[in-house]
């Protein structure tokens, strides 16, 4: 099949007509060394992001679970020192962070009694589940 000239030219000239001159441009005619060194850093700087990425990933052995290193090195507490409960749940960071238990344990052991736990009392081990 033989292309024919003036039938590449005549679509051409229709494209840039309805979309506008920068439809019909060659992609290349714009390109400097300017912008291929932008080009260069900005994939640098995202394949070492991706690898920074990729190292923290790996997984290790916690209490007999796979876990993200990100998240030991995060120092996330996800053990109650309460009841000894392992929790994901994003409700528990909360009392963890303020009460040093779990949210069963805060319902149990806190709620209403909030000066008595930050002053130290513990509930015994025998009264927990843990």
């Amino acid at each position: 099949m033989k292309k024919d000239p003036n039938k590449i030219a005549s679509i051409e000239k229709a494209m840039a007509k309805k979309f506008g001159q920068q439809t019909i441009t060659n992609p290349r005619s714009l390109w400097d060394d300017e912008k291929e060194e932008e080009y260069l850093k900005q994939s640098k700087e995202f394949y070492n992001k991706k690898r920074k990425s990729l190292e923290g990933s790996e997984k290790i052995k916690e209490d007999g679970f796979l876990v993200s290193k990100n998240l030991i090195t995060r120092k996330n507490k996800r053990k109650c020192p309460a009841c000894g409960t392992f929790s994901f749940e994003i409700r528990d960071d909360l009392y963890m962070n303020k009460f040093d238990c779990c949210y069963d344990c805060y319902i149990q052991w806190v709620d209403g009694r909030e000066e008595r736990w930050l002053n130290g009392w513990r509930p015994k081990k025998e009264q927990t589940n843990g």
